[in-house]
Formats: C-alpha cells, structure tokens, sequence
C-alpha cells in the first residue's frame, strides 16, 4: 500500500510540473519535527491528527510509557523537548532529511476544512473565534450583525478572498512539500492508528506505544460526509469551485 501511495504521489507530481526544487522552504521545515533515537521526522499537518502524534515524538524523546500523563493535550504544541528541523543547521536539516524516516499524513481536504472551520470558530479558542471572527465579521457582515458566529459560507469567503496561509488551513503540499520532500510513509487520516502503529513498529518504538486515539471534544460527533454535505449545500457553486482551485493540489498530489 505504501508503494502505490509513494508512486501515486510522484506520478502526480511529474504530471504537473511539481518537482521543481531540491531546496525546501523554511515554513517547511518549521512543519517537520524531529526525533533522534528512533531517527525520525514527521510533517505536521494541523487536523490531520498532529496533536496525537506530536505526543508520541514527545513520548519518544523522553522514552516513556504511553501512558505517561506528561504530554497534556492543550501544551503538546509548546513543550521545548519537540523540536523542528528548523533550529538545526542546514547541513545537518539536510544530514537527516536523507536518513530519517521521514513521515506525513493527509486528509481529504474538504474533510479537513471543515474540521479546521468547526474546531477554530465553534469552539471557544480566543485568537480564531474572536480575533480572526471578527475580522471576517467586519469584511462580510454590516455593522448591525456582528453577533453570532462565523458561519462556513463566510469562512470560506474570507479564504477565497485573503488565500489566508494559516497552517490550520493552509494547502498540505505546501506545508509538507512531498514532491521533494521523498516521505518514506504517507499515511491517510482514514486509517490513522493502523498506519502509525505500522510506522511506530518499523522505527523500533516501545511495544507499548500506540496511536492515542484522543479527541479533544469527546461529545462531539467525528466529521461525516454527511456534516460536509450539509456545509457544502450552503455555499454557492461559485465558491465550491474557488474551494477546488485553492486546493487543487492536495487533490491531485494526495489523490483525494
């Protein structure tokens, strides 16, 4: 399975021209977080089960048990101990870049906007629900209607408009780059704890470590086809085809 992914991903590539550049940008090595032991390097993909995943690096750097309380989910993302490539020099990015296992995971790209609308604008995280809001709500709404929420139509409106680069929603190609970043895993969020626990036994990680399996709302039904029908039903045909050619690639590279 892997085989076809890597060969479907390179194919996709080629085809449109893709792999351009040795070289990689800093905003992805910023993405690519590095373990040593176990010599590895996963790309973060936010709503791609990064916050899970970044436990488990954390869990390798301090080779503890996975049930270990220290990686708590709401300060995974700030803890010193997970570093990204970026702080290395470039010498050594590049060093292990070529001898690392080096991991990314996708997601269908509707899927994972919808779940990056839902946790950012649902849910009561300050900078996404209030901040960026209101700034949509400035930009689309008349000055009588700025209570409420964001709805998805003026979500994806404002990304239409600004093409908004923050990595929650940002194009998984360009946060990753796997036309010259060569993945040795591409995993799919479909079969995310199959997939990592396959990656986890291939680098030698503890026996007792696993994909966590967390989710941060428990109440709250996983995304469905059936919620992203109903959120596309909302938007004009106008932005679902702004919504294919912003995310073009995602599609085609990671065959979605």
């Amino acid at each position: 399975m892997q085989k076809q992914r890597k060969s479907s991903l390179r194919e996709a590539c080629n085809t449109y021209n893709l792999s351009t550049s040795k070289s990689f940008k800093n905003v992805v090595t910023g993405q690519l977080f590095v373990e040593h032991t176990h010599k590895l390097i996963y790309c973060e993909v936010p709503k791609v089960g990064c916050t899970n995943w970044k436990k488990i690096i954390g869990r390798l750097v301090m080779n503890i048990s996975r049930k270990a309380k220290t990686f708590e989910h709401n300060t995974v993302h700030t803890n010193p101990l997970i570093q990204n490539l970026q702080v290395y020099p470039r010498e050594q990015q590049e060093a292990m870049l070529k001898s690392y296992t080096k991991v990314m995971f996708t997601r269908n790209p509707l899927e994972r906007l919808v779940s990056a609308y839902r946790d950012k604008f649902c849910h009561s995280q300050v900078y996404f629900s209030r901040r960026i809001a209101t700034r949509i709500k400035q930009m689309y709404r008349n000055k009588k209607k700025m209570t409420g929420k964001v709805s998805f139509g003026e979500f994806v409106q404002f990304l239409l408009d600004t093409h908004d680069e923050d990595v929650h929603w940002n194009q998984m190609v360009k946060l990753c780059d796997p036309c010259n970043i060569q993945y040795d895993f591409i995993g799919w969020y479909d079969t995310i704890e199959k997939d990592t626990n396959n990656i986890l036994r291939f680098i030698g990680a503890p026996e007792d470590l696993r994909y966590p399996g967390f989710k941060e709302y428990d109440t709250e039904k996983r995304i469905n086809l059936g919620l992203i029908d109903k959120l596309l039903r909302n938007l004009t045909m106008q932005q679902i085809a702004g919504l294919y050619e912003l995310y073009k690639y995602d599609f085609l590279v990671l065959d979605y």
